[in-house]
């Protein structure tokens, strides 16, 4: 018998965007049957030699330190370990020319969870009744979004426009500020920078214009920083963190390394800070104090900044580059596809525009000639009107070999191009 769930708990019980995805790919990889797959979906990053050193090291500096005990065998403060806290404020303040005090900086178990704290405070219904929306100004976006607000109908996205390079076979989304309204009725505003799944950073002139829209309403706009500089600076362009009153730069070291130790930080205003501290002391004490205290060590010694510029950043630039060269050597020149243009994260987004088939069912035609790819249409959380778009566009994960990558852009490339021919050929 199934349990007697609450609201709530049917909800949260229930897998969203990629992660119900995932369920099909794993039981695709379990009943194969023999056959190969190149699996691109995976939002894992790979555990580079280098990386992994640097955290075995750091490991090894705390296991020798008379620090070990009082940060495995104690409680700590909500939030966060205070020399974590200290070595990112230093770090920020010399780096970016800020002021950063010991309270301005606040430690989560994961930016997920960041988000989770931020949409379910500043989203949902007031002690007045009052419905506050947690705005997303572009999509797509992080599909992650989509789970995290325990009042769904607060979560309201906007579509962007398109610049596209036709000859080029690139795009490229913006927000349309034409569309993009933040009231007395927004709670928080949410993206990501550079964004997962498309790998767009917004520009500065963009995010700020974002952070004016909400200033005189006096809420957040949390920039999801989990991709940016300085750590693991997989941006791919040039760009710098945008700071300012009303931002809330949040970042996560799960792709600078430490996945598995689920570290989320947020910088901004104290008065944010305070709040998202109480709400952690209510839901789960504190971060890992383990992976916030070799994540301190790392950070002091320089070694983070070093490794996430010449390590983490050029691996994953050179596969977004064999992917791109891959897709242009197998994609026929005269159908209509297009590649967002690179700009940063661990993932290209490829826009197949009059797909005469659903993404869905791309997805499964592709499965048949042993590639795994993400369907698009599960990162545009809380975007409810209809949009063709939505189902023609793929995440395509850079975490294969390069052999791989070639090898499935070319089987890609053949089984768009059947699509197309078939619709063709009926018409």
């Amino acid at each position: 018998m199934n349990p007697a769930l609450t609201q709530i708990g049917t909800q949260m019980s229930n897998l969203t965007g990629v992660r119900a995805i995932m369920k099909d790919i794993i039981e695709t990889l379990r009943s194969g049957a023999g056959q190969q797959f190149i699996n691109l979906s995976a939002g894992n990053p790979l555990i580079l030699p280098e990386v992994e050193q640097l955290w075995r090291d750091c490991t090894a500096q705390l296991l020798a330190s008379p620090e070990y005990g009082e940060v495995v065998c104690r409680y700590g403060s909500s939030q966060g370990y205070a020399p974590l806290i200290e070595a990112i404020a230093n770090d920020f303040n010399k780096r970016y020319g800020l002021k950063l005090g010991d309270r301005n900086i606040f430690i989560t178990p994961g930016s997920q969870t960041l988000y989770f704290y931020a949409a379910n405070i500043f989203g949902g219904y007031t002690t007045s009744g009052q419905l506050k929306q947690i705005v997303l100004p572009l999509s797509p976006d992080y599909t992650g979004y989509g789970g995290i607000c325990l009042e769904p109908k607060a979560l309201v996205a906007y579509k962007p426009t398109l610049d596209i390079d036709a000859a080029g076979h690139r795009f490229k989304y913006r927000p349309d500020f034409s569309q993009v309204t933040i009231t007395e009725n927004t709670g928080c505003v949410i993206f990501s920078r550079p964004c997962n799944p498309t790998g767009n950073v917004l520009t500065d002139e963009e995010v700020k214009k974002i952070a004016a829209l909400a200033s005189p309403y006096n809420l957040p706009v949390l920039i999801d920083s989990a991709y940016a500089p300085p750590f693991p600076s997989l941006n791919f362009t040039e760009m710098t963190p945008v700071f300012g009153d009303n931002i809330l730069h949040c970042m996560s070291l799960s792709k600078a390394g430490l996945p598995g130790e689920r570290i989320g930080i947020a910088i901004g205003d104290e008065k944010w800070i305070e709040v998202l501290e109480c709400f952690q002391a209510n839901a789960s004490l504190h971060s890992s104090r383990y992976g916030q205290a070799i994540a301190a060590l790392a950070i002091n010694s320089g070694a983070l900044v070093e490794i996430s510029e010449t390590v983490i950043r050029p691996f994953y630039q050179n596969k977004f580059t064999v992917l791109e060269t891959s897709l242009e050597q197998a994609m026929p020149k005269n159908l209509p596809w297009f590649l967002h243009r690179g700009e940063g994260a661990i993932f290209a987004w490829l826009w197949l525009e009059n797909l005469p088939i659903t993404d869905w069912e791309f997805y499964q035609e592709l499965k048949q000639v042993g590639v795994i790819i993400v369907p698009g249409s599960t990162f545009f959380p809380g975007l409810n009107e209809e949009w063709a778009h939505k189902h023609q566009c793929f995440r395509i994960s850079l975490t294969g070999s390069d052999e791989e990558i070639v090898t499935a852009m070319q089987r890609l490339a053949k089984v768009a191009q059947e699509a197309y021919q078939r619709t063709a050929v009926s018409a």
